[in-house]
């Protein structure tokens, strides 16, 4: 869900690690991969399938950390983990609030938490033993995430090298 977190650990997660960070976001800004403007959110419509081409050699080689609130349009052989960054509803609306997100918008996005559709969605798209939950409330949640990600992170590389 937008606001979750997703990009300030992504970033730091690749910062102290050394592996790629890729924010959708801007990939698709930077490549103009859009496929119209959607009036009712006031946002671009990502083009899917431009977005997944860019990327795909990138991913073959792996070390990549992808930032984007949905994953259902991702290759399930991209990844070795999904995190799905769950926030307290009340500190979501806030966030959002202060981002500027009001009526349908700001609502939609707080029932996408509270109804857990972003982590329904990764269970759908990718193998239950690799999506996991991770709360996003407070910085101290933020730093437990790292320590944990980064842990992994690394008994991954001495078991596949």
């Amino acid at each position: 869900t937008p606001g979750v977190g997703k990009t300030t650990l992504g970033k730091e997660l690749a910062a102290r690690t050394g592996l790629t960070f890729v924010n959708i976001g801007e990939l698709a800004h930077e490549g103009q991969y859009y496929d119209g403007y959607d009036e009712e959110y006031q946002c671009p419509i990502l083009d899917e399938d431009r977005v997944v081409d860019e990327l795909d050699q990138k991913l073959v080689e792996g070390g990549v950390i992808i930032d984007y609130h949905g994953c259902d349009l991702f290759p399930e052989r991209w990844f070795h983990i999904v995190v799905v960054l769950r926030t307290d509803n009340t500190q979501l609306y806030t966030r959002l609030e202060n981002r500027g997100y009001t009526g349908k918008k700001l609502q939609d996005n707080v029932q996408c938490e509270i109804f857990q559709t972003i982590y329904e969605e990764a269970m759908e798209a990718y193998s239950e033993e690799i999506v996991h939950q991770l709360p996003s409330n407070t910085p101290e949640d933020l730093e437990k995430n790292l320590e944990q990600l980064i842990l992994w992170t690394e008994q991954w590389m001495k078991d596949h090298n």
